[in-house]
């Protein structure tokens, strides 16, 4: 039974998060800005310690 939930609350979860994004294009691309901002600065972190 608790699976069952969790899959519900997931599957509502995504729905929410696509209808918000959808809903709210200028969100989305915040979003996607910030997510490649992490990946750059985790690139750069680890860079960094390579260099010394």
């Amino acid at each position: 039974m608790g699976k069952w939930i969790r899959t519900i609350l997931l599957a509502l979860l995504v729905m929410f998060a696509i209808f918000y994004l959808y809903t709210r294009p200028e969100a989305a691309a915040e979003f996607v800005k910030f997510i490649f901002g992490i990946f750059d600065s985790i690139g750069r972190f680890f860079d960094s310690l390579a260099r010394g």
